[in-house]
């Protein structure tokens, strides 16, 4: 697997659950994709290849939104911000 196909797996993931949290993103990328596409931040806590994030932000821009205070991805609504992160 290559950084676009995790991506990829990150969208199909959102595209088809609706919602996905950040840390059972993480786990899922490292159980089905590899862990070297994760890795412990700063704080110790699991986190996503800056890299696969660049290219899944590049892939879904108009069809999921970041919702910050959820630490989540959804699908992006009518009702949504033109931007990418929605509170």
């Amino acid at each position: 697997m290559n950084v676009g196909d995790v991506a990829d797996f990150m969208l199909a993931e959102v595209l088809t659950k609706g919602y996905v949290e950040q840390e059972s993103m993480v786990w899922d990328i490292a159980k089905k994709c590899g862990s070297e596409f994760t890795y412990d931040n700063e704080n110790g806590n699991p986190a996503i290849d800056k890299k696969v994030l660049k290219e899944f932000r590049k892939k879904s821009e108009n069809l999921v939104v970041w919702v910050r205070s959820e630490r989540a991805w959804r699908k992006r609504e009518t009702y949504d911000e033109p931007s990418r992160m929605q509170d």
